[in-house]
C-alpha cells in the first residue's frame, strides 16, 4: 500500500518543484496550492504566509546540510594546515547527502539557493543565520583561516561569486556535459562536475588582491 502524502508534504513538494523551476517571485501560491491540489486555507494554516513557505522548502535541505558540514568543518580545523582547497572539499559529502531529500537533491538545492539570492529573497540571509549561524561563522573563520590576506570585504566578493559559479555549474550541468560530450569527446557524470568546479573555485578564493 503506498504511503499516504500529508496535506502539509504535499504543499511542501508542490512548492519545491515550482520554485526550483520558476524562482520565489514568479511562483504564486494559486500555482502551489493547484499543483498540491489543496485550498489556500490548507497553506495559511500549515504555514502562514509565503515566506514561511519558502523557509520551509529551504529548511528540508539546510537541516541535511548543515550538521553534516559542521562535522567536516569541524574535523579540518583539527589539522595543521588549512587552505581553501580543503575547505570547498568539506561541501562535497554535505551535498552528497541531500539525496537523502530528493535524488537530485543537490541540484535542486543549489537552484533554489541561486534563486533566493537572484529573488533578493532576505528573509532566507535572516532564516539561516538564526538557526545556523554557528556554522556559518565556522565556515568563515575557516575560510579565513586559509587565507588572513583578505579583508573582510574581499571575502565577501569572492564568497558571492564562488556561489554564483556553483550555482550556474549545477543548474547548467546537463547542458555543459552534452557540450563536453559533443566537442571533447568527454563523457562526464553530474556527480563529477563538482570535481571539476572546486579546484576553479579555490583558485579564485586564493587569488592574489591588487
Amino acid at each position: 500500500m503506498a504511503k499516504r502524502v500529508s496535506t502539509k508534504d504535499k504543499i511542501l513538494n508542490a512548492a519545491e518543484a515550482l520554485f526550483a523551476e520558476h524562482g520565489f517571485e514568479q511562483t504564486s501560491l494559486r500555482q502551489i496550492t493547484a499543483d498540491a491540489e489543496v485550498n489556500l486555507a490548507s497553506v495559511n494554516y500549515h504555514f502562514g504566509s509565503k515566506k514561511a513557505l519558502i523557509q520551509a522548502v529551504m529548511a528540508r535541505y539546510l537541516e541535511v546540510l548543515m550538521p553534516a558540514l559542521d562535522r567536516e568543518l569541524a574535523e579540518l580545523a583539527q589539522r595543521s594546515q588549512v587552505t581553501t582547497r580543503a575547505v570547498f572539499d568539506c561541501f562535497r559529502e554535505p551535498l552528497n547527502e541531500l539525496r537523502q531529500v530528493r535524488k537530485h537533491g543537490p541540484t535542486i538545492f543549489l537552484s533554489l539557493l541561486g534563486y533566493a539570492y537572484a529573488d533578493i529573497q532576505g528573509h532566507l540571509r535572516r532564516y539561516t543565520m538564526d538557526h545556523f549561524g554557528d556554522v556559518m561563522q565556522r565556515l568563515l573563520a575557516t575560510l579565513h583561516l586559509a587565507n588572513p590576506q583578505l579583508s573582510p570585504v574581499d571575502m565577501f566578493w569572492r564568497l558571492h561569486f564562488v556561489l554564483g559559479a556553483t550555482v550556474f555549474a549545477q543548474v547548467s550541468g546537463p547542458a555543459l556535459r552534452e557540450i563536453a560530450a559533443a566537442d571533447f569527446g568527454e563523457a562526464i557524470a553530474a556527480d563529477q562536475v563538482i570535481d571539476r568546479l572546486i579546484p576553479f573555485l579555490a583558485g579564485g578564493v586564493d587569488a592574489p588582491t591588487e
